[in-house]
Formats: structure tokens, sequence, C-alpha cells
């Protein structure tokens, strides 16, 4: 009885056609793009809504004048910008210092999030994202977000083990009681809500007090997103796609996150001090796709600026 309860309240919908719980969960998204993708989008203030926190990735390779030159676009165009700042990757403090002035000075930036990276060898002295906020080259900041992984991380925990991750974010939890920056922690993407939910009561429950920004698949081809979630180590939630990739009547249909976004949402709005405070989208099967989803997804909140 419970769950035919679950699911009729969860598919009840406002007048605009959208979830009101998944309106509410989905106001103040935030959307990840590269320098090479943002290149393809002529204007983003046609396919966002205002405000909308946009991170850009740094992939081994990609110059930092690229980086800065695409925030320095997206800043112009009225969205805060927050660039990802790998710490395996950069060689020296000198560069760190380097990044930091280039985007504070051209590009007005005042975000960042700080991550290892997936590089296995670091290209200098930084290992850890611990590293880099210790350092003390993000004074200043206003807001600092850190990765988070519900699913564990091989690359921290070799032998499946969550011990390692776990420290971090305790460390990361500490770091921010003590810093006048607000923090946050963005994960990676999964694609079951339970072990979500499980991940989320349990930092809670062990007093890490870092709100959480999940991460979100946008809507792509199966056979993009199950290679995505290998590369990027998505853990046993990535049943949920071999389930569906099994089903030949929805092998070829594309993917969207609508059932993993409402249970979330419907958790959410059940229990109001549930730690999950935002979604952060990766637009794996493009960002006007992802962004048609989420203004389509969430009502007044998702509108384009410039169609608001």
């Amino acid at each position: 009885m419970a769950l035919f309860n679950f699911r009729r309240e969860a598919t009840t919908t406002a007048d605009n056609g959208t979830r009101p719980e998944v309106e509410t969960f989905l106001k103040g998204f935030s959307i990840e793009v590269m320098p090479r993708t943002a290149e393809k989008v002529e204007n983003f203030r046609d396919i966002l809504p205002a405000g909308t926190r946009v991170y850009i990735a740094h992939i081994d390779g990609t110059p930092i004048e690229d980086m800065v030159a695409t925030a320095r676009r997206l800043n112009a165009e009225g969205f805060p910008v927050m660039p990802h700042f790998p710490a395996r990757i950069i060689k020296d403090r000198a560069t760190l210092q380097d990044w930091v002035a280039r985007y504070k000075g051209e590009a007005d930036v005042k975000q960042g999030l700080i991550l290892a990276g997936g590089v296995a060898q670091p290209v200098g002295e930084y290992q850890t994202s611990m590293q880099l906020l210790e350092s003390g080259a993000f004074d200043g900041f206003e807001r600092l977000h850190v990765a988070g992984h519900p699913e564990g991380n091989r690359d921290i925990d070799p032998d499946g083990s969550d011990r390692m991750v776990m420290e971090a974010a305790r460390w990361k939890s500490a770091f921010a009681e003590r810093t006048d920056a607000k923090m946050a922690m963005a994960t990676q993407f999964c694609f079951e809500a339970k072990p979500v939910i499980d991940w989320v009561n349990r930092l809670q429950a062990e007093g890490i007090g870092l709100p959480v920004h999940i991460g979100v698949a946008g809507p792509a081809k199966l056979q993009t997103l199950i290679k995505f979630a290998i590369a990027c180590g998505v853990g046993p939630s990535l049943r949920v796609l071999q389930k569906r990739a099994m089903d030949v009547t929805k092998l070829l249909l594309p993917y969207e996150p609508t059932e993993f976004v409402a249970e979330l949402a419907a958790h959410k709005a059940a229990n109001p001090d549930f730690g999950i405070e935002a979604v952060h989208f990766f637009p794996l099967g493009g960002i006007k796709t992802n962004a048609t989803w989420a203004t389509e997804n969430g009502g007044a909140s998702g509108v384009p600026a410039n169609h608001a």
C-alpha cells in the first residue's frame, strides 16, 4: 500500500505539467560544460535560467587560456562560473596562483570546484584536493565545492571500501567550518535513488555537514551513458543501465533521469532536512538536450533567461 501511495503522489502534476516536488528539487540546478562543448552554444541565455551556476570541467591537456576565455564569456552572459581545479594536473604553487589570478582578473571568477582529478600520475606536487584547499590560494573565493562519491572511488580506495573517501569528507566538512566560503559537495552522477539516499543519510549521521549537490546524468543515448559510466567509475547503480540495455524495447530509446530525479525529489519533499541541496547536471547527451529536459521538468524554475 505504501508503495502504491508513493507512486500515486509522485505522479501528481501541477497545472504547468510538472510535478511540484520535482520543480522544487530542480530549482537552482547547475550544469557542467567544457570549452569545446560551450563553443557549440550560441548564447547560454537561450537555454539556461538566469543565474544558473555553470561548472567548467578542466580536462588534462586543455590550455588554461581556453578555460579562462570560456569563464569570461559565461560570466559576461550573466552566469556564475565555477571552474574545476584538478590537483593532479597542476604542476606547482606558481601554476596554481597563476590560474587563480587569471580567473579572478580576466573573468571575475569567485567560485571553484576543488578536486583531485582523474589523472593516475600527478604532474607535480599536488595529489589531493585537501592540499589545494590548504594552500590558501582560494582565500577570498565566495564558494568552494569539493567532490563527493556516493558509490565510492577506487582511485582513492582501491579495495572497494570507502574508508579514505569518508575520511576525506570529514576533513572537508571540518575545513568548511573554519572558512568563510560557502561549501558543498558535488557528486559523481548515479542512476539509482536508494543508494544515494542511504549515503546522504550516512553523511549526516556521521556529522559531515556539507550540503550535497547530487550529480545527475542528463538525457543521452544508452550506449553513451554506459560508456561514460564505466569510464567515470560509476558503481552498483550502473545496473540500472545494464538492465535497461537488456530490454530490446528500450535499447534504442534515449535515457532520461526522470525516475531518478522524481524519487529523490519525493524523498526530499517528505524529509525537508535531507542533505541534498541542489542538482548538478552532467550533460552527457549534449548541453541543449539537457537544458531542454530541465526546462520541461523544472517548470518556472527552468525557464531560460531569454524567455523568462
